[in-house]
């Protein structure tokens, strides 16, 4: 076998063949709830937070897998052991679990797929999401807000885990049009206040607290709540408030997170510096105290992939957003 394994609903087979059905509930409604996760030093990081916020996504949206959660922690377990003979030294496991609803009932007889629930988990290098980002650290992410809002609970609940996303793609072209680079979306919900990134979370640091936005509108990231968890171990204070775009240009430091990059500092909003334009010292902190906690450096390990990577190895800057 030349070419990594996907598992599919109980099998393990070449990834060139892990194919869903055009009759698919995901591809005529976006109907598919996931998780991607990734490791340190080949080690899954909080896999099993992911998988609770998978299952509550399950049930959420009332798809009727019948795969227990211990099941699908050992299938991701073996997905990773298939897997690792493909992976260089310096890799990381990013793994990406998908659950669809399976093909519609008007089509189950007419095509004879696969009847039920699809999941779906494969194991590809972290360095194809984040080889593009090791600058990052030192210049930083312009934050900047599109036309595009956040779609709020009432409407499409976003603590669910969804594929259902071409918002989130929407905001992410109309940044790319924005001057300069190292553009990423950041959307306000419908009231005007700072909701998420398109697949990351926000903070900002104002006379040394962390805040975050409330969690109401947003996708309450793992590792948005693993800077809880850093920063109580610092003895920081770190809350869930309204923020403002005005609390954005007024901040003293911001950064995102998300789980493939961790943690990188935000130095403009909308084209303007936030602070003195510079990674901010709380910022570093985390950074660094995340890197401890893991034993590795994240950030050296990123613009490792950065240096090492050729862009044509890399797939679409799109396939893979944060």
């Amino acid at each position: 076998m030349s070419q990594r394994l996907v598992y599919f609903n109980g099998k393990m087979v070449p990834e060139s063949e892990a194919k869903i059905s055009i009759y698919d509930s995901a591809l005529m409604f976006g109907d598919m709830v996931f998780e991607m996760t990734r490791s340190f030093n080949k080690k899954q990081f909080k896999l099993r937070e992911h998988l609770e916020r998978l299952y509550a996504s399950i049930r959420y949206v009332h798809i009727p897998l019948e795969m227990a959660i211990d099941e699908m922690e050992a299938a991701v377990y073996q997905t990773i052991e298939a897997n690792e003979p493909f992976f260089e030294d310096d890799d990381e496991h990013r793994i990406m679990i998908d659950v669809t609803r399976g093909t519609l009932s008007l089509y189950e007889d007419v095509v004879g797929v696969h009847k039920g629930p699809n999941v779906v988990i494969a194991d590809f290098p972290l360095k194809w999401t984040v080889a593009s980002m090791g600058h990052l650290f030192d210049t930083g992410i312009n934050a900047v807000v599109p036309s595009q809002r956040a779609i709020p609970a009432q409407l499409l609940e976003p603590k669910v885990k969804n594929r259902s996303r071409i918002h989130y793609l929407m905001a992410n072209i109309e940044v790319s049009q924005f001057a300069g680079k190292d553009n990423w979306a950041l959307l306000l919900d419908p009231d005007g206040f700072v909701a998420e990134g398109t697949g990351d979370n926000f903070f900002i640091v104002k006379n040394g607290e962390i805040i975050t936005p409330e969690g109401r509108n947003i996708l309450r990231g793992i590792s948005r709540e693993y800077i809880f968890d850093l920063s109580d171990q610092l003895g920081l204070v770190c809350s869930e408030q309204n923020i403002e775009p005005y609390d954005v240009m007024t901040a003293d430091e911001a950064f995102m997170t998300g789980t493939p990059f961790c943690l990188l500092p935000v130095m403009k909003f909308n084209g303007r510096p936030v602070g003195d334009g510079q990674k901010g010292p709380i910022t570093q902190l985390l950074l660094n105290t995340w890197s401890d906690n893991v034993g590795l450096d994240i950030e050296a390990q990123i613009k490792h992939y950065s240096e090492t990577t050729r862009s044509s190895d890399l797939p679409s800057p799109y396939e893979f957003k944060k």
